[in-house]
């Protein structure tokens, strides 16, 4: 029996009986803070809160300090998953509560604000780890300060370390991890030997199956080392931001991963000859493909892509085929992987594409298309019955004349930085408006000479409020305008 059970069954507030059950659960549906300044109003307040803390299986807490964490966590016995919004730094203080309260905890997540500090040293890290023998997902940031890694565990199956700087020494030993996301901090100084971290993987990692690697120290070398690390069983594979990894890598890639599900090399230097090796390894399997701020594939490329894997159903080529890297503004690059959203403020600095190409892309089963920044595009065609969310913002030099889409389900166009009459154009293709527009209208051939279309009318001046979305209703589409 349990010894709340004991406990009266009902409480006195105001000179009224109400359930003890009611009260739990207004109490349950309060923040930590409520809760905590609820267990000062009286004896039996704090009875309950002390019984809402006992039952807590999950925790979401911002603290401006460690008291906070301190108070609550030996209150919560049967905490399995916190997640910890840093406001202040965090402290030797703060990780000596995290390693010896919440023996049950499963799930640890810490972020940190843009102005906290994460002063976590590598043996801060492997002391919480091996204290944590439950522990099977921990997502860390700003771990700038760590200087090693040195984890063991046999429970740990999710690890998530950001802002990593010039590691020293590199080993993960954890048998039963299967997802793995090392995001290094942009510095060109950094000094960690990602050759040998990736070599050691294999033995101690043998059942990885989604590996991250963010660094612009990532080579070619350090991507052969996946056929030393024999990580057959991966299926999510991204190495992004190595402006020095080119085809060499992608044919390492090749040969050491048999079944990709998905490929992200965003940043990278392969051309091509490099699509062409990925499109011919997974046929069957390739369902997600990144390749933005790769200047050196063109729209064969991408082309070839989108005809050769049949299950392909998100295409990102963000920033790829750009008209001139010298004279464009540098912006941030919106990409995706596993939901989070990355910035990637530096392309590497290869040739330039020539102005004007025309890509055509047809496909089946493609969802997802991003060509945010491909100002080398001045001609579209997109004939793809599933995607349902397009990107083209800042797509400058497409011509309204030179597009056509022939994509019925689209819910979501992207048109941030985009001219007016191509937004126009945009909305009347969604809208179908071209079988009903007047045929006294100008014709133009498409992007691959097939037939003739109407062009579309120019768009009228749009008014203040409807500048940031315009919502299409008859089409059930959303166009875009902000960023």
């Amino acid at each position: 029996m349990d010894e709340d059970d004991d406990d009266d069954d009902a409480m006195d507030l105001g000179g009224r009986a109400v359930p003890t059950e009611v009260v739990l659960e207004v109490l349950r549906r309060l923040g930590p803070r409520g809760v905590l300044e609820a267990a000062a109003v009286s004896r039996a307040w704090r009875d309950c809160a002390a019984r809402v803390w006992r039952a807590a299986e999950e925790l979401r807490l911002r603290p401006a300090g460690g008291g906070l964490v301190a108070a609550l966590l030996p209150r919560c016995a049967a905490l399995s998953r916190l997640l910890l919004h840093m406001q202040s730094d965090v402290d030797a203080t703060m990780l000596s509560c995290l390693a010896f309260s919440c023996s049950s905890l499963e799930t640890l997540e810490i972020t940190m604000a843009d102005k906290a500090v994460n002063s976590m040293t590598g043996e801060e890290l492997s002391r919480l780890v091996s204290e944590k023998h439950s522990l099977s997902s921990l997502k860390i940031g700003g771990c700038s300060n760590l200087g090693f890694i040195n984890l063991s565990s046999s429970s740990l199956e999710v690890l998530w370390l950001s802002d990593l700087c010039s590691l020293s020494k590199s080993v993960i030993n954890c048998p039963n991890m299967s997802e793995l996301s090392l995001c290094f901090a942009q510095q060109s100084n950094d000094c960690t030997d990602l050759v040998s971290l990736v070599d050691g993987l294999g033995h101690s990692c043998p059942n990885l199956r989604n590996l991250h690697i963010s660094s612009v120290q990532l080579s070619n070398e350090a991507v052969s080392a996946l056929e030393n690390a024999n990580l057959r069983g991966l299926c999510m594979l991204s190495l992004i931001l190595g402006s020095k990894v080119s085809d060499a890598a992608v044919a390492s890639i090749v040969r050491s991963c048999a079944s990709l599900d998905m490929l992200d090399l965003s940043g990278s230097s392969i051309s091509d000859n490099g699509v062409g090796m990925i499109c011919k390894a997974y046929p069957h399997t390739l369902s997600r493909l990144l390749l933005a701020l790769c200047p050196n594939i063109t729209t064969s490329g991408i082309q070839a892509a989108t005809a050769q894997l049949p299950l392909l159903q998100l295409m990102d080529c963000g920033m790829s085929l750009r008209s001139n890297l010298q004279n464009e503004k540098q912006g941030a690059y919106f990409g995706e992987i596993n939901g989070r959203i990355r910035l990637c403020p530096k392309l590497p600095t290869l040739k330039k594409q020539p102005m004007r190409q025309k890509l055509i892309i047809k496909h089946e089963n493609l969802k997802k298309l991003s060509l945010w920044g491909c100002s080398a595009i001045d001609a579209l065609y997109v004939k793809c019955p599933e995607l349902n969310d397009l990107n083209l913002n800042s797509c400058t030099n497409l011509h309204p004349e030179r597009l056509l889409l022939q994509c019925p389900n689209l819910k979501n166009v992207h048109v941030f930085g985009c001219q007016d009459m191509l937004i126009g154009a945009i909305r009347n293709q969604v809208l179908n408006e071209f079988a009903a527009a007047e045929p006294h209208l100008p014709c133009k051939r498409l992007a691959d000479g097939s037939k003739r279309v109407q062009l579309s009318e120019f768009p009228e001046k749009q008014s203040p409020e409807d500048k940031r979305v315009i919502g299409l209703r008859r089409a059930g589409c959303t166009i875009h305008l902000d960023s």
